[in-house]
């Protein structure tokens, strides 16, 4: 499996060898050992949360209250997506930046990032699966959303955004700051150091 941190500190691309033959093929998305060498600790799965979505669907840019935040290892097994990793922890060196990964079924590559990260997709064709391992469960009380149009973010031109009326609702990077609604960069960091002791 190979590996790749992302512009933003804490977030991987993994990509899995995949072995076909006459049968099909076979490819396996996570895998433990190698998560826990890039990442430093394991993967606590406390949910899986899977989504179909049309084409142009946007979900996102989602986070969680850290801690404990709420981790995502995203696998796109069937169609292709972008998918955007959004950094909204004040205080972050690389704060409001982010980078973005195509994921497909013909590659089967994944994206993890750690709480306090914004995550990001919109589906490229129609039928396109998301499949998330998450570290913590749906807690209401602590998801949080920004608006997704609302930065300069890799969205496709030629593909029209459709956002659930929540999603577009949400604010943006500045007023969710100015509210005191996004994660700390430091208690982020001492989360993160905490996972790995």
């Amino acid at each position: 499996m190979q590996v790749r941190e992302l512009k933003i500190s804490g977030a991987f691309e993994f990509t899995p060898s995949v072995f076909p033959d006459d049968r099909g093929l076979f490819v396996a998305p996570y895998q433990e050992a190698v998560f826990t060498e890039a990442v430093g600790h394991p993967l606590k799965v406390a949910q899986t949360n899977h989504s179909e979505s049309k084409r142009g669907v946007v979900r996102g840019i989602h986070y969680a209250d850290t801690p404990p935040g709420q981790s995502k290892y995203v696998h796109c097994p069937r169609g292709r997506m972008l998918d955007v990793v959004v950094d909204v922890r004040v205080g972050s060196p690389t704060f409001g930046e982010w980078d973005a990964v195509e994921l497909s079924e013909e590659v089967f590559n994944s994206v993890y990032l750690p709480e306090g990260l914004g995550h990001a997709l919109m589906a490229l064709e129609d039928g396109t699966v998301a499949s998330y391992l998450c570290s913590e469960g749906f807690n209401p009380k602590a998801e949080r959303g920004l608006h997704p149009l609302s930065m300069d973010l890799p969205w496709p031109a030629d593909v029209a955004p459709v956002l659930s009326p929540k999603d577009a609702a949400a604010p943006t990077l500045d007023e969710a700051r100015d509210a005191g609604l996004l994660p700390s960069y430091d208690e982020c960091v001492a989360w993160y150091a905490k996972l790995r002791s």
